[in-house]
């Protein structure tokens, strides 16, 4: 049985508790999440705890809720399509963050696809943001063939990368500090200021959300329960601080090789990255370790002495960005390069349009509107997105027609005013 438009109601509220439960419309709303993404119904207790994440992090959620639904369908407050969003910080440039507004658990149910429900809540949303004054809006894509027609870009990627942790596995260098083995249980109160460290001076970082800890600690899994293969270490540098974890579980003496599974590692310094993956090559009984967050640019290939055991299996777009206001993102942001380039963004919804020149020098650019007819570029407002932060490659989207050139070498030269101070990388998803 099909339903109309008409008969869809939007609705847009704070997630909220009861007490300790989630109140009426939150419980609906996760309920629907996790349908949509094929979890299992949640227990009372479980719908409290991720409650109780999205509350802390402060979401504004959104569902469609089908006021037509037939005999038997889910009761009416579960929402037929759920869309969330909430602020955290993005690193720009090292030392330089700006708020980025996320958007996270976008679900349309199957029987409800076609009808404008995510073309309405993404357009709604992202005015919202835009009234709100973000400059940039962020998601992380469980399907990659959705968000250009809104604007959003691939602005950064991850490696999976498999280790073969054998007697090959050697360094060039001996790490400076010491590893402990922890109880798993401890990182959800050491990682926020390791983490913290991290993305200060990462460009293309993102704030981590509420449940972060829980779930890289194995305390609270996807469905609920807690994870007891899950197991943690950490680093000391000499001064005996803190400055990198690692949580891990083993993968089962089923895996071929014994393989040890690594779900979280981040790190402060690079000495600390490779003290870690040193320790990880001194588990016995495995001879393999994988890691489904590498960075693209991985200072471990560069510190092994074979750097072929370490092996790409996969390569992952992790943020995708939408520019909402081009002014305020481009000159947040540090360059490299001094120079000049103008180009004009297409924009379907209207954020990003519009005919710019961008000027470098000394490390700080600013970006103008400009009524000149020529110019030497021009983009969608997902190309822009994407090479925001100097990860993706000017040279290459033009190459690929993505990238208008009007000037010749126009693309070389935002490319260099684009260039990143250091790798762009994240390793958070949400």
């Amino acid at each position: 049985m099909s339903t109309s438009t008409q008969s869809l109601e939007f609705r847009t509220f704070p997630a909220a508790l009861r007490g300790e439960a989630p109140d009426a419309s939150t419980a609906g709303w996760l309920e629907a999440d996790m349908l949509g993404f094929l979890a299992r119904r949640p227990t009372s207790a479980h719908a409290a705890t991720m409650a109780a994440y999205l509350v802390d992090d402060g979401q504004s959620l959104t569902g469609v809720y089908d006021t037509a639904s037939p005999a038997y369908s889910l009761h009416s407050d579960v929402p037929v399509a759920t869309f969330a969003s909430f602020e955290k910080s993005l690193t720009v440039s090292p030392g330089v963050q700006i708020a980025a507004h996320l958007i996270s658990s976008v679900t349309v149910r199957a029987t409800h696809r076609r009808r404008g429900i995510l073309r309405r809540m993404m357009t709604d949303d992202l005015g919202r943001a835009a009234q709100a004054g973000y400059a940039v809006a962020a998601l992380t894509a469980s399907e990659a063939s959705i968000y250009r027609r809104f604007g959003f870009g691939t602005a950064t990627w991850v490696h999976d990368i498999a280790v073969q942790t054998d007697s090959r596995f050697e360094l060039t260098t001996s790490p400076a500090g010491h590893c402990a083995v922890v109880d798993p249980r401890v990182i959800p109160a050491l990682a926020p200021a390791v983490f913290d460290a991290f993305h200060a001076g990462q460009p293309g970082s993102i704030g981590r959300h509420a449940q972060y800890g829980d779930r890289i600690s194995g305390r609270v899994t996807e469905e609920g329960d807690e994870d007891r293969a899950r197991r943690a270490a950490v680093h000391y540098d000499e001064n005996g601080a803190v400055d990198g974890y690692v949580t891990y579980r083993f993968c089962g003496w089923e895996s071929k090789p014994h393989t040890i599974e690594v779900t979280d590692l981040v790190a402060a310094e690079p000495s600390a990255y490779l003290a870690l993956w040193k320790y990880l090559s001194s588990i016995d009984l495995s001879s393999r370790v994988t890691y489904s967050g590498g960075s693209p640019d991985d200072a471990l290939r560069w510190a092994l002495v074979d750097p072929r055991v370490l092996s790409v299996t996969n390569v992952e777009d992790r943020i995708w960005l939408r520019i909402l206001d081009p002014i305020a993102a481009f000159t947040a942001r540090g360059y490299t390069a001094s120079g000049s380039v103008s180009f004009r963004v297409v924009d379907e919804l209207g954020f990003a349009s519009g005919t710019f020149r961008l000027t470098t020098e000394a490390g700080s650019g600013t970006l103008d509107r400009i009524d000149d007819e020529h110019v030497d570029l021009e983009m969608h407002a997902w190309v822009l997105g994407a090479l925001y932060l100097g990860g993706a490659d000017a040279r290459v989207a033009a190459g690929a027609g993505a990238l208008r050139e009007f000037t010749p070498s126009a693309a070389s030269t935002l490319q260099r005013l684009l260039a990143p101070a250091a790798p762009v990388y994240a390793n958070t998803y949400f």
